[in-house]
């Protein structure tokens, strides 16, 4: 590895409309594309790694992955190497197009280390009214940030022998926590996507067919930039067959949305408790995850009402299957955003969401389009299904104090309704018992560099 950091050669392609995508380039020897061949070989030679590598020194990985990876199609061998992309400045909405994945790995920026000062908002529309509409939601975060942190202090004073500086960024995180309900879904974000060569390719192929123009325009930049970074890995032949069925199911299913979508309501039960053996729940202890082969028992599907904020971080959670969600203004505000507001900013919250809700209407755009002008407190439909050990540790992760809100009442919901059904069985779920508590140690929930 290069120990001059300034001499690496980071590829990079600007994104139609703004933004940026970066493929990290780590200064290795050996390159993810090299890497990739030196295990591809384990599966034709017994002579090890040390004559793996003397192979790869005299005859090079390019023609390699060219002709075994991309041109025959041997996809594992593109399982071998990883890649690290950066992609910045791009909407909410591309954030969770590329994360929804299940085999994402990756981080996103959090929106309460984001100066919304100067943060720009994506104006698909390109218009005067959509402006409006997106500084208007800056404007009424901006006025109410200090205003609900005095608030927050007032609820919650600081305790004796509690650290200031500890205390104060438990404060914010709350104030954010509720303002974030306010912010549109337009906002600008960055985010890390780490993968192998395989699933870059793959995801690709499917954001390429999008609803959203932004989403289309980073898969293209992604791929243009990976393709300058790996020439012999990317590039793949495209089948018009394949092309055309992507196009159709990511135009007409892909977003979820139902108008109907009940407060919470389990809608599906598969799970054979013949196949679940008691002392394997009974012996569980806390912090510790259940055997993935419970998931053989079946599954549980959930359908409720949750704001596109705390979706955004049940998201996270890839070993269930969940819906992408429409967002809309058609399922209403959650309403322990404004809640949580001081008094005097309470009406006029309310008066503002059914103004911002009529002018958005008025923009005369797609459904899919509007979502850029739709705060993030507004509900979505979340379906989600998984088998027993995937739920088990949703829920004992976010039904804690540390969790928004809105997201570890749901989860709360859902473990009781797994102790209901699985109790008998010896399921043991480990909850916290003061899951409304304020707790400054939320406060040092940060990443400081020292």
């Amino acid at each position: 590895m290069s120990n001059n950091l300034d001499e690496l050669k980071h590829h990079q392609t600007e994104i139609k409309g703004g933004g940026v995508v970066i493929v990290l380039d780590t200064g290795a020897t050996i390159n993810p594309e090299s890497e990739a061949m030196l295990q591809a070989l384990h599966s034709r030679s017994t002579g090890g790694l040390l004559s793996h590598l003397k192979i790869l020194s005299e005859k090079g990985s390019d023609n390699f992955m060219k002709n075994f990876y991309v041109g025959y199609g041997h996809k594992s061998i593109g399982d071998c190497g990883t890649v690290s992309i950066f992609v910045e400045g791009v909407s909410m909405l591309v954030a969770k197009a590329i994360q929804d994945w299940p085999l994402y790995s990756g981080q996103e920026a959090s929106t309460r280390y984001i100066d919304f000062q100067t943060q720009p908002f994506k104006n698909p529309a390109d218009s005067k009214e959509g402006e409006e509409i997106l500084e208007a939601w800056r404007t009424f975060y901006m006025d109410a940030m200090e205003p609900t942190k005095e608030y927050v202090r007032s609820q919650f004073p600081i305790g004796e022998g509690e650290p200031q500086g500890v205390y104060d960024k438990a404060i914010n995180a709350r104030a954010f926590d509720i303002l974030r309900g306010f912010l549109p879904a337009g906002a600008t974000t960055n985010l890390a996507w780490h993968t192998n060569l395989r699933q870059a390719a793959d995801k690709i192929m499917i954001l390429r067919h999008h609803p959203l123009a932004e989403v289309r325009n980073v898969a293209e930049a992604i791929e243009t930039t990976l393709i300058a970074s790996y020439p012999n890995s990317f590039g793949h032949k495209q089948y018009e067959p394949t092309e055309e069925y992507n196009k159709y199911w990511m135009e007409n299913d892909y977003y979820y949305h139902n108008p109907k979508c009940p407060e919470f309501q389990m809608t599906s039960n598969t799970v054979d408790t013949n196949l679940l053996p008691r002392e394997v729940l009974e012996k569980r202890p806390a912090k510790t995850e259940l055997p993935k082969y419970l998931a053989e028992a079946g599954s549980i599907q959930f359908e409720f009402l949750l704001d596109f904020g705390s979706f955004r971080d049940i998201q996270r959670h890839r070993a269930i299957i969940q819906r992408m969600p429409l967002l809309t203004t058609e399922l209403g505000f959650e309403g322990w955003y404004p809640s949580e507001l001081p008094e005097a900013l309470r009406e006029k919250a309310e008066e503002f969401l059914t103004k911002q809700s009529e002018r958005i209407q008025k923009l005369g755009i797609t459904k899919e389009d509007a979502q850029y002008y739709t705060a993030m407190g507004f509900r979505i439909s979340n379906r989600l299904t998984g088998g027993l050990p995937a739920l088990v540790y949703l829920v004992e992760l976010r039904a804690t104090r540390f969790v928004h809100k809105t997201l570890r009442t749901k989860a709360k919901i859902m473990a009781d309704t797994l102790i209901k059904l699985f109790s008998k069985n010896g399921l043991t779920i480990h909850l916290d018992e003061e899951i409304d508590r304020f707790d400054i140690k939320r406060g040092e929930h940060d990443i400081v560099l020292k």
